[in-house]
């Protein structure tokens, strides 16, 4: 395929989207920002470099809703905001979380959780689709002006996803991209693409902030997750090489969260004044929360934003209940509740959980993003080839909206600089530089280059180590279950586009009729090699991911066989796994079963 001309970056946020992108034929390249046209207003259409990941759904009195390329029944962005504080039950927010919650239909139509009865509701997968499509339409409606007959669909798009997402929350995101007409698709993991924006942003200079030893720690907490990824600074044959070597757990855990919080100290208030909320209003009140957050945490200058939602009550038709959120009042609830000053061995509380709760979100059940870091660093403690309680960064590099608070990224920085300095080694410093709104969307768009060799590549690959579960032959025994022994398909760093056989004998699959395929991953076991049996499960630093029930094809041969096979494991360039079962004594040319790890609860795929 030929390469296109541009290369384009986006960043599908949970909070906000935002497109860069780069000219190939500059000799030397610039990421720049897409201006996004978006409804800021009902009938006001302006261009902005960050389009809010929402969706509002208009009601059929409003009629369509005009954007340049055409009229819809709903738009993403500014408007679709605003309106979540006058409608909530009509705006689909926070869809990257739900698109990642490995126990709902991800592909049904689950959002917006409270709409009305006249709304259709859609899907995760949709609602990222419909993000999408907006940022395509925006692309062409801009290459119409300054270099007609170039589109989206034909442009190599790097679309960047937490690196904590797993599998199947990668495909989706992939399937919802294709939906929008984007195939020349890479996936890149959000840290990493920060830190390239930050490398693009340095130009030359990087080298020399950073030096062979250096351990990078990404901190990216955004607005519905809390990403850590550890990369290291080698030597290779004189020059520098980075090199992932650490990826944190999926943790749900970020704007959102102290969103809800903040609505509560709003309630609260509110409630001093004789005043109570019904479930509409909070969901109004925290859409409220949100807008007063960011502009609080963006500029230090303002001392208060005031909030207000709509009253309800048949005496106060049209009339609004108000209250105000106070800059010192939100940094200290966030710095205490979210990033409260805690020691290395610290580590995030469990607490047992009612036996019926309320479909939603799995956020982490402990708010303090300190305590999940100082569990990453002592889970990772090796992953540099250190020996020590916990892994130990020389540098930090911050990432996400959250994080644009300098009062945030000091009580960070000062958190993990006690933890090294209590553990005998030096305080990391603090690599300045990033923009964190836009960071993401211009890194990806500079892999694109690096992709072409046009700069350093961050090598990582698989973010965990992968095996699958083979069950032992053994006789029935009443109420026990055989016992299944864990197979490494994929090592920790195994890089995209590359394959490798197991040398596993003994090895047979059931056919033609339903079975399950057991999948586990482990982002704390580094040294597994493709093919090795590291032990049965359960194991304490291997966690099962969700099972593929499938059948395999029979094709010539009884349902119920046990077929001998060999297995053969695949990296693809997306970043999902595949794992290809081929037989011993093909009954026809190229027989194989081939299973993929990215595919959705109940769906067959062989």
């Amino acid at each position: 395929m030929k390469p296109s001309r541009y290369v384009v970056g986006i960043d599908l946020g949970t909070t906000h989207s935002a497109v860069a992108f780069v000219d190939t034929r500059d000799e030397k390249p610039e990421a720049k920002v897409l201006p996004i046209p978006q409804l800021v207003a009902p009938g006001t259409v302006d261009d902005k470099s960050l389009l809010p990941s929402f969706l509002y759904f208009a009601h059929d009195g409003e009629g369509k809703l005009e954007l340049p390329w055409g009229k819809e029944r709903f738009t993403a962005g500014e408007l679709a905001r605003a309106r979540g504080v006058e409608a909530p039950g009509r705006v689909v927010a926070s869809a990257k979380s739900w698109l990642c919650h490995p126990a709902l239909d991800r592909r049904g139509a689950i959002l917006p959780q409270a709409a009305p009865e006249d709304l259709e509701k859609i899907s995760p997968v949709e609602a990222s689709f419909r993000y999408l499509d907006h940022v395509a339409a925006a692309f062409d409606h801009y290459m119409a002006e300054h270099d007609p007959g170039q589109k989206l669909a034909d442009q190599d798009v790097v679309l960047t996803v937490p690196a904590s997402f797993d599998a199947a929350a990668r495909e989706l995101t992939v399937e919802a991209a294709r939906s929008a007409g984007l195939e020349r698709l890479t996936l890149l993991e959000e840290p990493q693409a920060a830190l390239y924006a930050w490398t693009l942003g340095r130009g030359d200079a990087w080298r020399k902030d950073l030096k062979v030893g250096d351990v990078l720690l990404v901190i990216d907490v955004g607005g519905g997750t809390t990403d850590f990824s550890a990369i290291c600074v080698r030597d290779d044959g004189g020059s520098l090489a980075l090199e992932r070597v650490a990826v944190g757990d999926h943790i749900l855990l970020g704007g959102d969260n102290m969103d809800l919080f903040l609505m509560t100290v709003a309630k609260d208030r509110l409630a001093a004044q004789g005043k109570t909320l019904d479930a509409w209003q909070m969901a109004s009140l925290t859409f409220a929360c949100r807008a007063a957050k960011e502009k609080l945490l963006a500029d230090d200058k303002l001392d208060k934003v005031p909030v207000a939602v709509a009253s309800r009550g048949a005496k106060l038709v049209g009339g609004t209940l108000k209250t105000e959120l106070l800059r010192d009042d939100v940094v200290k609830i966030i710095l205490e509740g979210f990033f409260p000053k805690v020691d290395a061995a610290a580590r995030p509380d469990q607490r047992p959980r009612a036996a019926l709760t309320r479909v939603g979100l799995p956020y982490a059940q402990d708010a303090a993003v300190t305590k999940h870091l100082a569990a990453f660093l002592g889970r990772q403690a090796a992953a540099a080839g250190g020996t020590k309680a916990m892994l130990e960064p020389t540098c930090l590099l911050f990432n996400g909206g959250v994080m644009k608070s300098p009062e945030l990224r000091s009580r960070t920085a000062d958190v993990v600089g006690a933890w090294l300095e209590a553990a005998g080694a030096p305080r990391a410093r603090v690599l300045e530089g990033a923009d964190y709104d836009l960071s993401v969307a211009r890194g990806a768009a500079y892999f694109g280059l690096v992709k072409r060799g046009r700069g350093i590549r961050i090598r990582g690959g698989t973010a965990q180590s992968y095996y699958v579960g083979v069950e032992a032959a053994v006789p029935a025994i009443p109420g026990l279950e055989p016992p299944v022994s864990l197979l490494c398909v994929a090592p920790a760093g195994m890089e995209e586009g590359t394959s490798a056989e197991l040398s596993f004998a003994g090895l047979a699959v059931v056919v033609g009729e339903p079975v399950d395929f057991r999948f586990f991953g482990s982002s704390a076991r580094k040294g597994d090699a493709v093919g090795a049996e590291v032990g049965t499960f359960p194991l304490a630093d291997v966690t099962e991911l969700a099972p593929i029930r499938l059948t395999l094809p029979s094709a010539g041969r009884r349902d119920g066989d046990v077929v001998p096979v060999k297995l053969s494991s695949h990296v693809t360039a997306i970043g999902t796994l595949e794992v290809t079962a081929i037989p011993d004594k093909p009954l026809e040319k190229g027989e194989a079963w081939k299973v993929e790890l990215s595919v959705r609860e109940g769906e067959d795929r062989a």
